[in-house]
C-alpha cells in the first residue's frame, strides 16, 4: 500500500464512553506485532482510547496513562480453562492466552536514543504496542502501523467550561500505513 493508497477512516465519538467503545472495536482488528501511534492534545482521549483497546484485547490491570513510568506492559487475562494463565492451563484444555498490550507515553522522551533505550522493538512482535505522543519518534519501529489522531474541542461553547474531561465530541482519524492493513476493514 503506497502513501497514496493509505486507508483512512474518520469517526466522531460523542464522549469518553464512545471513545472506549471505539477502542474495543479497534482491538478486534489488532494482532501481535501491531504498532499504534496516538497523537492529540492533552485531554483529547489518547489514554481513554487505549483503555478500550486494552478491554478489547482482554488484558490485565487498569490501563492508565504511563506518563511517569514511560511504558507499562499489560499481559493478557487467563482465558477459560487456564488456572494460572500459564502453559499448564493451555495444556489442560484451555486456549492460548490473548495478546499483551504495551502502553507507552513518549511525552517526556526527546530523542530517538531515548526511544531506543526502551527496547520497544524487543516486544513488538509479541504484543500490540500503543504509543501516545509517538508521532515523529517511533514510526521507524514498524513499516506497518496505525496512526491515530484524536481531536477534542476545548471548553463548552455556551459557558466556556472545560470541567468534564469525559464530555465532548472527539474526532478520531485513523490512518492505516503499510501492507498489513490492505483489505482490513477498520471500525467506523
Amino acid at each position: 500500500m503506497s502513501a497514496a493508497q493509505e486507508q483512512r477512516v474518520v469517526v466522531e465519538l460523542a464522549d469518553a464512553d464512545a471513545t472506549r467503545a471505539y477502542g474495543r472495536a479497534l482491538a478486534g482488528v489488532l494482532r501481535a506485532g501491531d504498532l499504534v501511534i496516538l497523537t492529540g492534545d492533552l485531554g483529547a482521549g489518547k489514554t481513554t482510547l487505549t483503555q478500550g483497546i486494552g478491554a478489547g484485547l482482554g488484558v490485565r490491570g487498569q490501563v492508565a496513562s504511563p506518563t511517569f513510568i514511560i511504558a507499562r506492559v499489560h499481559p493478557p487475562l487467563p482465558r477459560a480453562g487456564e488456572a494460572d494463565g500459564g502453559p499448564a492451563g493451555a495444556a489442560a484444555g484451555g486456549t492460548v492466552p490473548g495478546t499483551s498490550l504495551v502502553h507507552v507515553d513518549a511525552y517526556r522522551l526527546g530523542s530517538l536514543d531515548e526511544v531506543d533505550a526502551l527496547d520497544l522493538d524487543a516486544s513488538l512482535d509479541e504484543s500490540v504496542t500503543v504509543v501516545e505522543w509517538g508521532e515523529g519518534l517511533v514510526e521507524a519501529l514498524a513499516q506497518d502501523r496505525l496512526e491515530i489522531a484524536l481531536r477534542r474541542p476545548r471548553g463548552d461553547a455556551a459557558t466556556g467550561s472545560d470541567d468534564d474531561p469525559s464530555a465532548g465530541v472527539r474526532t478520531v482519524t485513523v490512518t492505516a500505513v503499510g501492507e498489513r492493513w490492505a483489505g482490513v476493514a477498520l471500525p467506523r
